[in-house]
Parts: C-alpha cells; sequence; structure tokens
C-alpha cells in the first residue's frame, strides 16, 4: 500500500514513473486470450518478434483495456442505432431563476457573490482544473500551448498569467479572513504535452505556487478503430491511441487519484477552464459564489452571442435538460429569435466558453453518469502496421475513426433545477487562442491586445493616466499586482506611457 501511495504521489509531482514489471507468460497468456476472445487478436500480432522490454510495454498499455468495452464502443460508432423521428427538439433558453449577469444584474447582488466566493477560497474550499492537453502546433509552436508567450512585455506565458492568478486571489483571500488559503491547481494534460508541461513548470519553479499543491495528471486515451472494427497498431508493438477528449476529464478524475485528493483536502467547489484564454479569472469568486448560492452541480460561464450568426455552441434548455447546441444545429429562425422581455437582445444568446463549474459532491457520484456519455467519432487518416506485411501504412483517405467524448456530454444528465449560468463580458473573460500569429481573429495578437487593453482600461478607472503614441497602446497589468482591476490606488494621478507594464506598486 505504500508503495502504490508512493507511486501516485510521484506521479502527481512530476517524477519519474517507475519501471513496468515484467509479466509472467502465464499472466501475457490470459491477455492474449482475452483479446482473441473478442476478436482483436491483431494486437498481439507481432508479439513474439518484439525485445523484452516492447513486450512489456505492450503488455501494460493492451492491460489497461477493457476489449469487450472498446468492442461496444467501435459497435455503437461504426453502426449506431437506428432512432425514430421524434420532430425538433424543444429548445428555450434556461429559466431566469438559474441565470444571472455581470452585465444586468444589480450590482449589490455581483459584489455579494464576490464576498462569498472569497469566504469559500478563504476556507479552502475552492479547487482549479485546468485543462491543458493542446498542443501549440496550429501556433506555430512545439510546446504544449500553456507554454505559449503571446507577446505580452513581460513575456509570461499563459500559465504564469493563470498561476499567478491564482496567487493573487489566495492572497486577497488571506488579507479578507486573516488566514493562508490554498487553492490548488489540477493540471490536466495529454500523453505528448505531460512531460514537456512538467519540465517546463518546474523550469520555472511553479510560477511562485507551493508544488506540493500543483497536480500534473494526464487524460485518458482510446485505441483507435478501424473502418472493420479492428484496434489499430502504431507500430508492431504499440496500439494506436488517440486523446478521450476533454469529456476525459471525468474519468481522469477518478484515474488518476484526483478526486480523492480533493476529498482529502476538503475541497466543496471546483472551477474547470480552458489553458487557451489568457483573460481566464481563475477560480473566480464571482462565479464561485453566485454558483454555491444556487447549490447547483454545474454551472457555466457564458458570454453574450455577437450576432446570429456567430458560429458558437449555446447554452440553453433542450427538451426540459441543460445542454450545448452547436451553431450548426440550430435553424436561422432559432438563431434570429429575439428575447421577448427585451427585443434587442436574441433570444438564444449564452455562448459556451467552456468555463465550468463543479461542485464536489457531483464529482462523488460521477461513476453514476461517467459510463452513460455517449462517445463522437472523428474519421481519420491513421498511420497503422499492416497485420499481414508488418509495414507502416500511411493511408490517403480515412481508414479509422478516434473516439472521443465532450465536457458537455454530461449536462443533460443532469436536473435542470441542479443547473445554472452567469454571463460575463466578452471583454473582461474570454480571448482563445486558437489560430497562428496574424491571422487576425483569436490569435496570439488578439490575446495580448486583449489582455493590455484591459489593463489600460483598470488603470483609468483608478484614475490613472495612460499616454499613447503612434500605434502604441495598452498597459499589461501583472496579476501579481491586480486579479481584476483592484488595489491601483496606487497609479492615481501618475502618467503612463504605452505599451507599458506593471510588475510591482511604486
Amino acid at each position: 500500500m505504500a508503495a502504490a501511495i508512493k507511486n501516485l504521489v510521484d506521479k502527481f509531482q512530476g517524477h519519474s514513473e517507475p519501471a513496468l514489471r515484467e509479466p509472467s507468460a502465464e499472466e501475457v497468456q490470459e491477455l492474449k486470450q482475452k483479446y482473441e476472445q473478442k476478436g482483436q487478436s491483431q494486437v498481439f500480432a507481432f508479439y513474439d518478434q518484439l525485445s523484452q522490454t516492447e513486450q512489456t510495454q505492450l503488455f501494460h498499455q493492451a492491460s489497461n483495456f477493457d476489449p469487450t468495452r472498446i468492442n461496444e464502443l467501435a459497435d455503437k460508432a461504426l453502426n449506431p442505432p437506428k432512432t425514430e423521428a421524434t420532430g425538433p427538439a424543444s429548445l428555450e433558453p434556461l429559466p431566469e431563476i438559474a441565470t444571472a449577469s455581470i452585465l444586468d444584474s444589480d450590482p449589490k447582488d455581483i459584489q455579494g457573490y464576490y464576498d462569498d466566493g472569497l469566504k469559500l477560497v478563504a476556507e479552502n474550499q475552492v479547487a482549479v482544473v485546468l485543462l491543458a492537453g493542446g498542443q501549440g502546433t496550429r501556433l506555430g509552436s512545439s510546446q504544449p500551448k500553456g507554454c505559449f508567450d503571446i507577446g505580452l512585455p513581460s513575456h509570461k506565458s499563459l500559465f504564469q498569467i493563470q498561476a499567478e492568478r491564482i496567487s493573487k486571489l489566495q492572497l486577497l483571500a488571506k488579507k479578507s479572513s486573516g488566514k493562508d488559503a490554498v487553492i490548488p491547481w489540477y493540471v490536466m494534460t495529454s500523453g505528448p504535452t505531460r512531460k514537456p508541461t512538467e519540465d517546463f513548470f518546474g523550469e520555472h519553479n511553479y510560477f511562485g505556487l507551493d508544488k506540493s499543491n500543483v497536480f500534473i495528471f494526464e487524460q485518458g486515451v482510446l485505441p483507435c478503430i478501424s473502418n472493420e472494427g479492428k484496434i489499430m497498431l502504431e507500430s508492431k508493438s504499440k496500439m494506436a491511441v488517440a486523446p478521450d477528449g476533454n469529456g476525459g476529464i471525468y474519468q481522469a478524475l477518478l484515474t488518476a487519484g484526483v478526486r480523492e485528493d480533493m476529498r482529502k483536502r476538503g475541497i466543496k467547489h471546483i472551477h474547470a477552464y480552458c489553458v487557451d484564454n489568457c483573460l481566464v479569472k481563475v477560480a473566480d469568486p464571482v462565479f464561485i459564489g453566485f454558483a454555491a448560492s444556487k447549490k447547483v452541480d454545474i454551472a457555466t460561464k457564458v458570454v453574450r452571442k455577437r450576432n446570429a450568426t456567430e458560429s458558437v455552441g449555446l447554452i440553453l434548455q433542450k427538451n426540459g435538460k441543460p445542454d450545448v447546441v452547436e451553431y450548426s444545429e440550430i435553424d436561422k429562425e432559432t438563431a434570429e429569435a429575439k428575447d421577448p422581455k427585451n427585443p434587442s437582445l436574441l433570444k438564444f444568446r449564452a455562448a459556451n466558453i467552456v468555463n465550468h463549474y463543479y461542485s464536489f459532491e457531483f464529482f462523488d457520484s460521477i461513476e453514476n453518469w461517467v459510463h452513460k456519455m455517449p462517445h463522437h467519432i472523428a474519421r481519420k487518416k491513421i498511420p497503422s502496421v499492416d497485420i499481414e506485411s508488418g509495414e507502416i501504412v500511411k493511408p490517403e483517405k480515412p481508414n479509422g475513426i478516434k473516439l472521443e467524448q465532450f465536457i458537455f456530454d454530461i449536462f443533460p444528465m443532469i436536473a435542470l433545477e441542479k443547473f445554472a449560468s452567469i454571463e460575463v463580458r466578452r471583454e473582461d473573460e474570454f480571448s482563445p487562442l486558437k489560430n497562428a500569429r496574424g491571422t487576425g481573429e483569436d490569435d496570439a495578437d488578439t490575446s495580448k491586445r486583449d489582455i493590455m487593453n484591459q489593463g489600460q482600461k483598470w488603470i483609468d478607472s483608478a484614475g490613472g493616466v495612460v499616454v499613447t503614441e503612434g500605434d502604441a497602446v495598452g498597459v499589461e497589468v501583472s496579476p501579481l499586482i491586480s486579479y481584476g482591476g483592484e488595489g491601483l490606488e496606487f497609479l492615481k494621478g501618475r502618467e503612463i506611457k504605452a505599451p507599458a507594464v506593471i510588475e510591482k506598486e511604486e
């Protein structure tokens, strides 16, 4: 038991994993038979040709999967059950009682949410889960996306910006309560990003956070399946696998030991978000306080849809259940429908930004939900080993499928009264990094611009004067100085020449 606990702690802390145990001949034979009985014997087609190390690696990889379950998923994906036509879905906005808006709500209510949320942070009841499995390939980087430098004057990475927001919020909570506050940060990576992320955090001394409160873990993978329903091989000694999507967060919380760590710490409220949003308010007290006040299992942040044709998924109720409906699933009439109470607004305007709250109580019952979540298929050109020749084949057209789950697939499984949503300002909280620099939309330049504009707005509000010359605009305000625009009174009356960075009080 002690060794198992040590291995788990080592895995969390980024230590090298222990060497794989060499299986016995009986164990190998038993696993082979398990796969053969389910028609997947090709997984071990080249086993006898492998080195001892390769055999051990393949054994342990194959042991991580249940071929019966894989066959069930493959069959559902390749032969989806026919469903009877039931007519168009009934779509409605979430009930008013389950919503709030930073844009429209009474400022006293928002302040109340903030105070309540900060109290929960101070009581060490709040944790953060970061979805950080993405690689920066589309950005022109070989590193994980969280390592990316968007071009700020400070050259801080996305990881550092978010870590510093956690540090500042811990200080704000301590200031309000007089007690030390800890917000544990659970960073979910994928296979390719795990080690580079661990290395990056180590090289930067965890950005000033206590290493014992940062947990780097890995989301799950699923085998790639051929069009004939067979598990594909990446090489003679390795099954072809792909990450199980951002919906894999729920299973990973169980298998990586994250939920148990939260339980030991007394965590009650969890904030989950994507690494590519440079404006994210990590563990936002307003969001935590709002969701806690509603006593819900899941809450979401949304931004107001720009116009009827914007290509965003929408948070709403579908057939009486909370759900996300993609823009491609909504007809023109529905997309353009106006709010009966305010015709200047769209009826369906709550754009999903993958920014969610969960109660720990919900996580504690996640086994009841995770196996019911659907798997979506992506048809891909997957290089794989030809079982007859043993050669790697690079297909010219899709030859197989990758299976994944979406984080919002779980929403319709909970009762409508256990779900809520709060609308926030896009310019304050949402600037995703999706594209290569120079694209002009959701790229490093727009991310930098949005942080610099936000800083300038904060300084203007604090009574500072930002002087701009030519094309130079904006000010970067370090999260260590201000979490959300507070504490900048020392800048009142000061002239700051843009572009600039405020790193400390002077």
